[in-house]
């Protein structure tokens, strides 16, 4: 009786089966945005453009013909992946420049320095984001999570819309994801000093990113903003690297199972694209998508006091108007 060879059969079969995941995992992931609708002449600010999805859609960007700024906290990888996207793309219109979101500073020094080099910002992205970090707080005290996710990607719009106005039609794309169905903003202890808890914080962070998405689409009805928070989904990208059972030897157990359902960075990085390029979401003001698919996000995020509220604090706690005044005094000689 002849016996097959083993090992060869069982290699074919992982073989065959590794190559069928690969398959479901690109289709699990979804289409790509339309790969000819350009983006030639528009002016586009990232943040955390150093790995995921947001170096992705600096690559989708540039490879359109976009300008692009990458604001990073670190310029080191920022440099790295800058040369990546100019050398994939052969757009030499990419360029890096210090902005650590946990940093009131950093972030007024980026806008100046910008609006000193464009006059214009047609697309401006809110990427940047962590995930249950350890318990600190940014240099203005904020808690971590909510400071980097929100209160500077707030700080950063407020200090960028005159230029936003100027540009029209002009878009900010807001990332966010489906943790903020989960979120509840803590208006006792914003900062959750008394009883921290990362994934809550997360969440309440994510919930912010929805709210301060509709509040500005709503100050934006009057002027041709567009104003969109997008959900990439389930995406595999270095965001959970804080988490406790990513640093445990649990990620060896933990990360292959979710890998087939998680999409590549590329392919969430659509969902930006999308948000903004797509000409009929032009009128978006705060709306909600979820895979490129208008989508009705939580209840709490459709509660416009909530949201008026989050945005009084947000002023108040991030000092705007000074930042604002800081920048428009005329820069020394």
């Amino acid at each position: 009786m002849w016996v097959p060879n083993l090992p060869v059969a069982i290699l074919t079969g992982i073989t065959a089966g590794a190559g069928a995941l690969c398959l479901f995992k690109d289709v699990y992931g979804g289409v790509a945005f339309d790969k000819n609708v350009s983006a030639e002449g528009k002016t586009v600010i990232v943040t955390g453009a150093t790995s995921g999805i947001g170096k992705e859609a600096v690559w989708e960007f540039a490879k359109r013909g976009a300008k692009v700024f990458m604001a990073c906290r670190d310029m080191t990888k920022c440099e790295e992946a800058r040369r990546d996207v100019v050398l994939g793309t052969n757009n030499k219109y990419v360029y890096c420049r210090p902005c650590d979101l946990a940093s009131a500073t950093s972030i007024r020094e980026f806008v100046a320095r910008f609006k000193s080099e464009e006059p214009y910002v047609n697309i401006l992205v809110n990427n940047a984001g962590v995930m249950e970090p350890p318990q600190g707080v940014t240099k203005e005290g904020f808690e971590t999570t909510l400071g980097t996710n929100h209160f500077g990607h707030f700080l950063l719009t407020e200090l960028l819309l005159d230029t936003l106005k100027k540009s029209t039609p002009s878009r900010v794309i807001i990332v966010t994801c489906s943790a903020h169905q989960k979120g509840k903003i803590h208006k006792e202890d914003l900062n959750m000093s008394h009883k921290y808890d990362p994934v809550a914080a997360y969440n309440q962070s994510k919930l912010a990113n929805v709210l301060f998405a509709r509040e500005l689409g709503r100050r934006m009805l009057d002027c041709d903003v567009a104003v969109t928070a997008v959900d990439p989904g389930f995406t595999d990208t270095e965001l959970t690297r804080h988490m406790a059972m990513m640093k445990s030897v649990t990620r060896f157990v933990v990360y292959p199972l979710f890998w087939p359902v998680m999409k590549k960075a590329r392919t969430g990085a659509q969902t930006v694209l999308h948000a903004a390029l797509q000409p009929e979401l032009q009128n978006s003001k705060g709306d909600y998508y979820v895979d490129m698919k208008k989508t009705t996000p939580s209840e709490l995020a459709q509660d416009y006091e909530l949201a008026q509220w989050l945005w009084r604090v947000s002023e108040k706690w991030t000092k705007v108007d000074e930042h604002k005044a800081l920048l428009a005094k005329p820069l020394a000689a």
